[in-house]
């Protein structure tokens, strides 16, 4: 897929469980916005993804992607335990100075 490279970096990390690499890709305001709730800073942004991977045990598989302004657009297969697995995801990633400074999740 053609991303810059803080998104390759994001999906990485996520599928290696490395908290510690995944928060070097936001923005230190960054907000992630994840089934109806948001999460804003480093703290935030840890508690939710450590509490969906370990309450899921998720896996992401990058199918395409595209541009939306300056929206960086990934739509994924995510795989877990929960309801409905597999399930296709849109996440829209906003990029600033090489940082991740918003992720959407949504259908």
């Amino acid at each position: 897929m053609n991303v810059p490279s803080i998104v390759n970096m994001y999906f990485d990390a996520d599928s290696r469980n490395d908290a510690d690499a995944l928060l070097k890709t936001f923005a230190v305001e960054a907000a992630v916005e994840d089934e109806k709730a948001r999460h804003q800073g480093g703290v935030a942004i840890r508690e939710w993804w450590l509490a969906a991977k370990n309450a899921t045990h998720y896996s992401i598989e990058p199918v395409e992607s595209a541009l939306d302004g300056h929206k960086v657009l990934v739509r994924a297969r995510v795989s877990g335990q929960f309801p409905g697995s597999p399930v296709m995801l849109t996440h829209a990633f906003t990029i600033k100075d090489d940082r991740i400074v918003r992720l959407e999740i949504r259908p």
